[in-house]
């Protein structure tokens, strides 16, 4: 039998004290999930914006892409395209909410010179270009927050979890402790006081 458990009034105090923490950590951990749930759906709403910039942005670049290819030839646009340098500026950092690192993405973003020559190509290569690099960083942003968004999700679920065993186990656990010591020793000074009354009785 846990030494804790039996009715003193030293723990029934420890009984309070453990009820105390435990109410003030399930407050502490409903206000953290609603602090995260409120910045998932902020993550949720961008990430379906960014979405949709993609979307359009795509459909430009390819539609710019196959003018390209018209007027100068998919073999010359390949061969520009091996010019094109790799992306390699990017860097990941990470910032915390709430305790849940998300990542945070930079790069270089400063404005790129054309890698080809204009005398050999044509308008439509240049804005392919332009609504593709546009592309890249809508897709890095879409990145950061879709994994920012799913570190959220899963610090949630474990917040809930806690605030669920605080609330339906911890608690209830310990709120029937402290009332069943302060029967006992309630039902012990009734008893006392009932000894000490007869003790008197007999005495006088």
């Amino acid at each position: 039998m846990d030494p804790n458990t039996f009715p003193t009034k030293g723990n029934l105090i420890l009984a309070k004290n453990s009820l105390e923490l435990s109410r003030q950590g399930f407050d502490l951990m409903d206000k953290k999930r609603n602090i995260l749930i409120r910045e998932l759906m902020e993550l949720i709403a961008e990430a379906t914006d960014i979405q949709e910039e993609i979307d359009a942005t795509f459909t430009n670049a390819y539609r710019a892409l196959q003018k390209a290819n018209i007027q100068m030839g998919i073999h010359e646009v390949e061969q520009v395209a091996y010019a094109i340098p790799v992306e390699n500026s990017i860097r990941i950092k990470r910032r915390s909410v709430m305790g849940t690192e998300i990542p945070k993405v930079e790069y270089d973003k400063t404005e790129r010179k054309p890698s080809y020559s204009f005398y050999h190509t044509k308008m439509s290569l240049d804005e392919a270009c332009e609504q593709f690099e546009k592309v890249k960083e809508l897709t890095i942003r879409l990145a950061e927050v879709e994994n920012s968004a799913y570190r959220l999700a899963s610090n949630i679920k474990k917040t809930q979890k806690r605030a669920n065993a605080l609330q339906n186990i911890t608690i209830p656990k310990y709120e029937s402790l402290v009332k069943e010591i302060q029967e006992y020793l309630e039902e012990k000074e009734r008893e006392e006081f009932t000894r000490l009354k007869v003790i008197k009785k007999t005495k006088a």
